[in-house]
């Protein structure tokens, strides 16, 4: 399976350094090792390998390597300045790819500047336009799997329900033990274990601080910690409501969703919704990333209770409004609304059982897995 990011990963080698990153068994590694096969004499190192770990602390890797790959580097204490240093002695021609869990994400912020040395590419989980462009299947039966297994390519390659079940527990038993521990503390685990089942309940809906807080029995402050290192560790993402000016936005309730739509509790339509949140996020951010444009992703919330599923913003200006459903056909109001007060930009009723797509008012419908397979990524 070659991944959607493979020939940008080449093409941007050649300028910078290539920082990969993304949630843990998202196929980081993998895409790594298939991009080595285009090299004569690459070199691939695990900062978690002790083998590896003393290669790279004593740079004693073969003079000759067309490729380095460090991966887990951000595990290294002034990491930073380690690969500022490699980057800037390196030989003529000689490539490095940087690959991490999402921490490296989050870590990335901050210490020894890299400015100008590389370029930063987010992997995210399998997508309806992935797998239609490899031949996997066509685009109504790609929604249906991804809505049961998840974009993960482990349990979604899978192809069973009860596989999948069985890595996403373990998946994310390992997470908590592991990464949750380097945010929190100890005592703090089932907390953060029961936030999480609690949020599986909660996805497409305004997120309440509050009242997590009073079924944990912890602060809203503390739930606010707790969601961001989720947030940290791409294990959910968060969607503000749509506004002008982003200070007021940041305030308003968010919507949350996650990564892997496998773990959603819910009903298909809600299962749907996350499907096509991922869809869009990893649409949105490989615009960003690879055409360096000024896109975001919200949604669309008035006082008085209508709302939008999702809008795209570029450079602040809604360009294209969504609303997701699992078979109704009937346009929704909210989307008429907002249609006429931004008659600029493209609505579109995106509907995974339709029969037939069809423009009604100002207003796309269209097929869910169609339109998403059109996504550029």
């Amino acid at each position: 399976m070659k991944r959607y990011l493979y020939n940008q990963i080449l093409k941007d080698l050649k300028k910078k350094m290539v920082f990969i990153t993304g949630p843990r068994q998202v196929g980081k590694t993998y895409l790594a090792k298939e991009v080595m096969k285009e090299f004569k004499n690459p070199q691939y190192f695990n900062y978690d390998n002790r083998d590896d770990r003393k290669i790279i602390r004593q740079m004693s890797w073969k003079l000759n390597a067309d490729l380095l790959i460090f991966d887990e580097i951000h595990k290294m204490k002034d990491w930073k300045m380690f690969l500022k240093g490699v980057y800037d002695g390196r030989y003529e021609n000689q490539a490095i790819l940087v690959t991490g869990s999402s921490r490296l994400d989050t870590f990335r912020q901050t210490g020894e500047s890299l400015a100008g040395r590389y370029f930063h590419l987010r992997l995210n989980p399998i997508s309806v336009k992935e797998l239609v462009e490899m031949g996997f299947c066509e685009s109504y039966e790609a929604v249906e799997r991804l809505n049961t297994l998840g974009g993960f390519p482990e349990p979604f390659l899978s192809e069973s329900e009860d596989e999948a079940a069985r890595w996403r527990n373990q998946y994310y038993t390992d997470l908590i033990r592991e990464d949750i521990l380097e945010f929190g503390r100890l005592n703090e685990i089932n907390n953060m274990k029961l936030l999480l089942e609690l949020l599986r309940g909660r996805i497409a809906s305004p997120l309440s601080y509050s009242a997590l807080a009073g079924d944990i029995q912890i602060s809203p402050n503390t739930v606010k910690r707790y969601v961001k290192i989720l947030e940290s560790l791409h294990i959910i993402f968060l969607l503000r409501p749509y506004h002008k000016r982003l200070a007021r936005s940041i305030l308003r309730e968010p919507k949350l969703y996650f990564y892997d739509t496998g773990l959603v509790e819910g009903d298909d339509g809600v299962r749907l919704e996350n499907t096509a949140a991922v869809c869009l996020l990893k649409h949105v951010e490989y615009l960003k990333d690879v055409g360096g444009k000024n896109i975001s992703l919200s949604y669309l919330k008035t006082k008085d209770g209508k709302e939008v599923d999702f809008v795209i913003t570029m450079d602040n200006e809604i360009t294209q409004m969504v609303e997701v459903k699992l078979s109704d056909s009937k346009l929704s109001r909210s989307l008429l609304t907002f249609s006429d007060r931004f008659p600029e930009a493209e609505a579109f009723q995106v509907i995974h059982n339709l029969r037939h797509s069809q423009h009604m008012k100002g207003i796309n419908l269209v097929h869910a897995g169609e339109w998403l397979s059109s996504l550029e990524a």
